[in-house]
């Protein structure tokens, strides 16, 4: 016999997806409804859908009542993520996109592609980059437009030559293509007509994202980006406080749009984002924020470092490091042994057993999607990078790790693509990154975090990163994928190299790692995707 009455049964299957199932999802259409469920489900023994007939039907502001006595009244802020929301945000800089993807945890980010999207294209006669208030107002603001209209003006009349470059010298007659039939062949040697238009889709995409790649260095910060954010409401509420308390308008113009957006669905875990509480935490961060300038002004001096660079500057004996791996690796086989035994015990094994035991383990892994077990996060490196500011955005998408950043300046020099010079602009390159530094320092002298705005993805960019060896094996191996940009696999390729310098034997773990070098990146990524496209 049913737990619920006809009448009830037909009441809740509006608001779950089942009524007589342990597992079911939570469809009741109110965010918080479901988060105050979720919560209130912990302190009671009734079930979900008896708590939902008794407390929250009859009720339609109960969810909203239980957080703000929960959230408000007691501080409890975990609750606060039992509700999450999506947000889409467009025309934002890409200054403004990466202080809202430095948020690790509780948040995921999906940014338009300067590899797949042109920004060749103007609105209402306007390139797309973001006229900063303060320098609009001030007296550097021609001397800003012209600066950044140089660089999209260069940018765009370039693509079409940038691709004809790159076919003419790696032309289409070069690459395999799976036939009518499943057989790879040259493209001279396709007979049917779909097999070569569908070659042509995967050539002409390739080449396309390798033009595109080596123009975005073109680009300055300014440039106008659109991102897709998921997370739950601890999260959105602690980046919007961030945001309230930056020094630039348009990162506080955008938290009071986002939060007037998230309050149309979650707007009990936003709602002190900008209140009492949200002031004390932008004071805060803001009070650490002053103290670290202090102090680096009292003991730090120097002058900024030029070029490119890769720096392992911190890492442990390897000895030391294998044993905690092999100790954390047998933890949970070993009942009732404390760590610090087990410890002992593996300090005993010869070191050819050990390098045995990582071989093994290394061996396991049958693809880079095999992440290796999180006894490999004991060991931690710390890299010193000194890379353009465009492979910065694609290494500041990995967010299992420590990633401090300086802000963006000219002071660093920039890198010039080699397909730049190939095309014979490097004259007209080198025009924009000299116009750049040279309205960057003016702009600087009254507004140093503004001036960032007008820096070009070329322009060198110094920051540091701390992360355990489970996650440098997935960062190295993803970046260095074939279809990876050129600028960030030769990166990748270094840091590995000089963990496996100090680490032989752990490094073995770092098994999908590729050295080599293409001259068309994507072409086989292209390949898989046009073959997935087929199968629709």
């Amino acid at each position: 016999m049913s737990e619920f009455t006809d009448n009830e049964r037909k009441q809740l299957l509006k608001h779950f997806s089942n009524i007589d199932k342990k597992v079911f999802a939570i469809i009741t259409p109110q965010q918080v409804d479901r988060g105050a469920l979720m919560s209130r489900y912990s302190r009671t023994d009734k079930s979900m859908r008896k708590i939902f007939l008794d407390e929250f039907l009859k009720n339609k502001n109960r969810g909203e009542e239980f957080y703000t006595r929960v959230l408000l009244e007691y501080g409890d802020d975990s609750v606060a993520e039992l509700g999450g929301g999506q947000i889409a945000i467009e025309g934002l800089s890409n200054i403004a996109v990466k202080k809202i993807e430095d948020r690790r945890i509780g948040l995921s980010y999906l940014e338009k592609s300067s590899r797949y999207v042109s920004w060749n294209k103007k609105i209402n006669g306007k390139y797309k980059f973001y006229r900063e208030p303060d320098i609009m107002k001030s007296s550097y603001a021609d001397n800003y437009l012209d600066a950044c209209n140089f660089d999209f003006d260069v940018y765009s009349k370039n693509i079409k030559p940038m691709l004809n470059l790159i076919r003419e010298k790696d032309s289409i007659e070069n690459y395999k293509f799976k036939d009518h039939t499943g057989k790879e062949k040259k493209f001279n040697q396709l007979k049917d007509n779909n097999t070569i238009k569908s070659a042509q889709r995967i050539y002409n995409a390739a080449t396309k994202a390798k033009a595109l790649d080596a123009l975005r260095s073109l680009l300055p910060a300014s440039t106008l980006t659109n991102v897709g954010i998921t997370g739950n409401g601890r999260a959105f509420e602690y980046l919007l406080s961030i945001m309230y308390g930056s020094n630039l308008s348009e990162e506080r113009n955008l938290a009071s749009q986002m939060k007037k957006e998230l309050d149309t669905t979650i707007k009990s875990f936003v709602r002190r984002t900008n209140d009492k509480y949200g002031k004390i935490l932008q004071k805060y961060l803001d009070d650490i924020k002053k103290t670290s300038t202090k102090l680096s002004k009292s003991h730090v001096n120097g002058r900024p470092t030029r070029g490119i660079f890769v720096k392992l500057v911190s890492y442990e004996a390897e000895y030391s490091g294998i044993n905690k791996v092999i100790s954390a690796l047998i933890y949970e086989q070993s009942p009732g042994i404390e760590f610090s035994q087990i410890h002992k015990n593996v300090k005993k094994i010869t070191q050819k057993q050990k390098m045995k035991i990582i071989n093994t383990y290394a061996n396991i892994r049958k693809n880079r999607r095999h992440r290796p077990p999180r006894s490999f996060e004991m060991i931690d490196y710390t890299f010193d990078l000194l890379t353009n500011y465009g492979m910065f955005r694609d290494f500041h998408r990995h967010r299992a790790l420590t990633l401090e950043r300086q802000l963006l300046t000219t002071d660093h020099s920039y890198h010039t693509p080699k397909e730049i010079v190939e095309l014979g602009i490097e004259k007209e390159f080198s025009e924009c990154m000299d116009n750049t530094k040279n309205v960057f320092q003016k702009i600087r002298k009254k507004l140093p975090e503004q001036a960032q705005y007008i820096v070009n993805f070329a322009y060198n960019y110094p920051y540091f990163m701390k992360l355990n060896l489970r996650e440098a094996t997935h960062l190295i191996e993803l970046r260095t994928i074939p279809q990876g940009h050129t600028d960030y696999r030769k990166v990748a390729q270094k840091m590995y190299k000089l963990i496996k310098q100090k680490h032989p034997v752990l490094s073995k773990i770092m098994k999908y790692v590729d050295l080599e070098e293409y001259e068309l990146e994507r072409f086989e990524s292209e390949k898989r995707t046009e073959e997935k496209r087929k199968k629709l």
